[in-house]
């Protein structure tokens, strides 16, 4: 039976299934609701300094994306960090870890860019006995405009700074949760690790406006006739997320930093991509507020089979297994080749495949008068937008070609690319001689 215990950074938790900061976290209630439905670890809703009152907005707070059966792709958000009182939030967080002492409990924290406040809420959070912090450096809206949340995440060298102040005034492990807002992921990653972060969490939400109101002619959500940008999530986020994690994960200037992936997990699958690509953990928000608490048993369950089928025994097991396989384009394999093939017996007769391939690609699928669909080995590139584009699973399929064989297409022996370089039919070779 697989153990799904996890011990990121010194934090053991009973799995590696933690709420990000965000509404679920948000208070005693519901940390007690999502502990008691097995999460094994929540970061704790961003805390502020006592300054000036953070005050939320009394209307809509959330745009959404929808995909063609109404299930939510992605979310976006312009919420801004607690607005409860700092003391209540400590003394229930307090309450909590006491309670639930075998859970993780982060608190999230922004605070202004000067050494005295980062300072002062660390000596306030002290006695929580909470895990952990993680430094919230990558709202993009609201608290941005205020000097915080990825005003500081998008500049490396607060990150470094604020990171070194923390480390310095705390005895936490510390968390730099990064902004995706950035051209360079890496970079910051560097700067928290400079700064002694113990670990990285990534991503924030993505700065966005999700739609706009064509009658009322404002962004949406829409407070009295206005909108703004917001900070993206949900599933359409997952790709970048993965991206992200991979490219800090095989960064030689940031091996072995440990990652709390966020972005997108909806299922034990997910979290296993995310593991798979250096993440110790992961972070879950918008599936939460879709779904509810309970979605953990499935990815619980679903985690515990999978490392049975592979014969994994800890969580350790599987994570960074699939950074050494991600690599740069031009080191891809261009010896390889496939050609789509269609199974009969599955196609419905759509005429997806054909619109797609005829229309936008490489007219390498013909149809015949009663609408059986077929590949023209000849003009198939292997694309792919075939089998992406086919509503029925495993219909269209990729068959690689064996190693000698002659690709009808180029003419050439597969797995002699030094010989296509100067092949008659390489089109480069061609347009040469033209």
């Amino acid at each position: 039976m697989a153990n799904l215990q996890s011990d990121f950074i010194g934090i053991r938790s009973p799995n590696p299934f933690w709420l990000a900061s965000a509404p679920p976290t948000d208070k005693e209630y519901n940390v007690r609701r999502a502990f008691e439905a097995g999460w094994g670890g929540v970061v704790w809703k961003t805390l502020g300094s006592e300054g000036p009152p953070v005050v939320n907005v009394n209307g809509p707070r959330y745009g959404a994306i929808w995909g063609a059966d109404r299930r939510l792709l992605g979310l976006n958000n312009i919420e801004l960090i607690t607005d409860r009182p700092l003391e209540v939030n400590l003394r229930e967080i307090k309450s909590v870890k006491r309670d639930y002492p075998d859970r993780a409990l982060v608190i999230s924290l922004m605070v202004p860019c000067d050494e005295d406040s980062w300072k002062d809420i660390l000596a306030r959070i002290e006695d929580t006995e909470a895990d952990g912090v993680e430094l919230n450096f990558g709202c993009p809206h609201g608290m941005a405009e205020r000097g915080m949340g990825s005003a500081v995440g998008q500049v490396p060298e607060y990150i470094e700074m604020v990171t070194r102040w923390v480390k310095t005034h705390s005895r936490m492990p510390c968390i730099v949760k990064l902004t995706p807002n950035v051209t360079d992921i890496r970079k910051p990653a560097e700067a928290a690790k400079r700064g002694g972060a113990d670990a990285v969490s990534l991503i924030n939400t993505i700065n966005s406006i999700t739609g706009v109101d064509i009658d009322a002619f404002a962004p949406m959500p829409m407070i009295d006739g206005k909108g703004t940008h917001g900070g993206y999530c949900g599933p359409a986020v997952k790709p970048i997320a993965l991206n992200m994690v991979a490219e800090i994960a095989r960064n030689p200037e940031t091996h072995g930093l440990p990652i709390s992936g966020i972005g997108g997990v909806t299922t034990w699958r997910d979290a296993v991509e995310f593991m798979l690509l250096g993440a110790g953990n992961v972070q879950v928000c918008t599936a939460v507020m879709t779904y509810g608490f309970r979605i953990v048993e499935e990815m619980i369950s679903g985690l515990s089979d999978y490392m049975d089928a592979k014969g994994f025994e800890t969580t350790a097991d599987l994570v960074g297994r699939a950074v050494p396989n991600v690599t740069d384009w031009q080191y891809l394999n261009l010896n390889y080749v496939t050609k789509a093939q269609i199974d009969q017996d599955l196609c419905i007769k759509c005429g997806r495949c054909y619109a797609a391939c005829e229309d936008t690609s490489h007219q390498a699928i013909a149809m015949s008068p009663d609408r059986t669909f077929s590949v023209k080995d000849e003009e198939c590139v292997a694309c792919n937008l075939c089998v992406d584009v086919c509503p029925v699973e495993n219909c269209i399929t990729m068959r690689e070609l064996p190693k000698g064989a002659v690709d009808p297409r180029t003419g050439r022996t597969v797995g002699d690319y030094a010989n296509w370089l100067s092949h008659p039919n390489n089109p480069s070779v061609r347009e040469a001689a033209e």
